[in-house]
């Protein structure tokens, strides 16, 4: 699949599902997602960069990132690790927070990893957003960041 491509699913009005293809194998695809030092390169949209990042990856362990833009001072986002099946699943609580830190409407996000012919097939999963904009807004925010992600993966 061409860097770049892949699908979005909205499955409700508050849901929705990514699949993604990756020209990279499953185990360096899911230690992107659950190690500071690969994550920090590829999470969020385009023209964001991770400026802190905190992961205590265990189940009930916590995760925190800061983002920043030219147009953004910083975006802090947050959860909790509900379930992690290296390198196969991926399940965790977000949330964004407010400028006092308390966190905001809260989701669940499932990715799932899948080995195809030397690749990597991601299924995203998020759900349950609080309307069907903000729910397209991540629909946004997640493809730029799994634009992000195939680039790096591809020269790592």
């Amino acid at each position: 699949m061409a860097r770049g491509a892949g699908t979005a699913t909205k499955t409700s009005d508050r849901e929705l599902v990514i699949t993604r293809l990756f020209d990279a194998p499953r185990s360096l695809v899911f230690r992107a997602w659950t190690e500071p030092e690969h994550l920090v390169r590829w999470w969020g949209p385009f023209g964001f960069n991770v400026v802190s990042c905190e992961m205590n990856v265990r189940l009930g362990g916590a995760w925190r990132f800061c983002m920043r833009s030219a147009n953004v001072d910083a975006v802090w986002q947050r959860g909790v690790y509900r379930e992690i099946v290296e390198p196969e699943r991926l399940v965790f609580s977000y949330a964004f927070e407010d400028a006092s830190g308390k966190p905001g409407h809260e989701t669940l996000v499932t990715v799932d990893f899948a080995e195809d012919g030397g690749k990597t097939k991601i299924t995203l999963h998020q759900a349950v957003f609080e309307s069907q904009e903000v729910r397209d807004d991540h629909v946004r925010g997640w493809t730029e960041a799994l634009n992000r992600l195939a680039g790096y993966v591809a020269q790592s």
